[in-house]
């Protein structure tokens, strides 16, 4: 293929499709469903992002099968057509900042799963952006203390494994506390990862699996991070009066998790797409961390090396990773996200070289609190922004980096994707 600015990009759209098509909960669900009980009853728990899809994916599945349920996703994640007759209930509450909402229908959850028998099954569907919507204050706090707990872990810069670790202790929900709940009834969980290394302790707090995280440890966090908490909350954590169900708690015992779509997965996904369209992929990893800029100049770096050296791949080649970068916020902040942060880190990296492209998306169609999943750079981005009176890198400074996007029209806008396997990152040397 003859690359250029129109090739490039219409390629790079094409591969963060092709990621998104591998976790699409209509396909990806119904092969792992289990079989129904026989002489029990099915209730379906659904929570996070791909709540609404993966609660869809059941009903289409099971459609002879006598169910109930509940699934609670973000305000604007229903299905753009919700079908008739819904068997399971749909609920919507906030993200990333909870909201009362969001605790009513945790609470209501909790109150479905208590009381059943062995004979029963809990099918709890679980995808990215639950630990928010599903924040239900353990006893003696209230939801405006777990409020500011959230602006601090948004504000703090810390990953998704020690945000979660703070939450698990400030929650009556999550952590276990949800498969505890519903003992001895069988729970069967079917989880989207959207977190490094697919840990199911991690998605959405567990709320079905064990917690092999403590107290002790969630005060060592924000004694880190320098968190500013309320009084209630650290009275709490000082108190650790109940801690989160543990490996080998028998609450826990007739619990199992099948993943059914999972970072990895949408890469290798977008590496096949990559090679049909006649370029060679390099899964660089799916479990990529660290601050956004950073992780854009380090990406930046290896498309260089692979332009000049054709190392570690020779072009035409395009080189994929995933994983969530941070970004850590110390005074005010434009209209920014994690994934533009990358790309605008990536292309100052870069310096208009004549021959690399890059997309960074986050795959729920949402980078941050934008209303984009991403954006595309091109050769020609810095050179563009500041004919039109922009600086580069006062916007990486300021984290606007979804604002100079925007300025340049290379956002990526698919709303909400009902599914999220964390960002995706493509970055294409002709």
């Amino acid at each position: 293929m003859a690359w250029d600015d129109a090739t490039a990009r219409a390629a790079l759209r094409r591969l963060f499709q092709a990621g998104l098509a591998a976790a699409d909960p209509l396909v990806a669900l119904p092969p792992h469903l289990p079989a129904p009980p026989q002489g029990g009853r099915t209730l379906v728990i659904g929570l996070g992002k791909a709540a609404a899809k993966m609660a869809l994916a059941v009903e289409r599945a099971w459609a002879g099968v006598p169910l109930t349920g509940l699934a609670l996703c973000p305000h604007g994640a229903d299905l753009p057509e919700p079908p008739p007759g819904r068997r399971i209930a749909i609920r919507f509450g906030a993200h990333p900042v909870p909201d009362e909402a969001g605790a009513a229908a945790a609470a209501e959850m909790l109150a479905l799963v208590r009381g059943l028998s062995p004979q029963d099954l809990v099918l709890f569907l679980v995808s990215g952006g639950g630990s928010s919507l599903s924040t239900l204050p353990a006893p003696g706090l209230t939801l405006e203390d777990l409020k500011a707990v959230n602006r601090e872990l948004l504000r703090s810069g810390a990953p998704i494994t020690e945000m979660n670790c703070i939450r698990k202790h400030l929650s009556a929900f999550s952590g276990g506390r949800l498969a505890a709940a519903a003992h001895p009834a069988r729970v069967v969980t079917l989880a989207i990862s959207d977190v490094p290394g697919d840990d199911p302790a991690v998605i959405a707090s567990g709320p079905t699996v064990p917690d092999p995280t403590s107290f002790a440890e969630a005060r060592a966090l924000v004694a880190h991070y320098r968190m500013a908490l309320p009084e209630a909350v650290t009275r709490h954590l000082a108190a650790a009066a109940e801690e989160s169900p543990k490996p080998g708690d028998p609450r826990l015992a007739d619990t199992e998790l099948r993943m059914i779509a999972t970072p990895l997965l949408a890469l290798q996904a977008m590496a096949e797409a990559a090679r049909a369209e006649g370029l060679a992929p390099l899964i660089l990893g799916d479990a990529l961390e660290g601050e956004a800029r950073e992780m854009g100049r380090v990406l930046g770096g290896i498309a260089l090396s692979a332009a000049a050296h054709g190392l570690p791949l020779r072009p035409p080649c395009v080189l994929l990773s995933g994983g969530e970068a941070t970004v850590t916020i110390a005074g005010p902040a434009g209209e920014g996200g994690r994934g533009t942060e990358t790309l605008l880190g990536l292309a100052l990296a870069l310096d208009g070289h004549p021959d690399i492209w890059a997309l960074c998306c986050d795959t729920d169609g949402i980078d941050g609190k934008s209303d984009c999943a991403g954006a595309i750079a091109t050769p020609e981005t810095l050179a563009r922004a500041r004919a039109l009176g922009l600086d580069p890198r006062a916007a990486l400074a300021g984290h606007d980096s979804t604002g100079l996007f925007r300025a340049l029209g290379d956002l990526v806008v698919t709303g909400p994707t009902l599914t999220n396997v964390n960002d995706v990152r493509a970055v294409l040397i002709r």
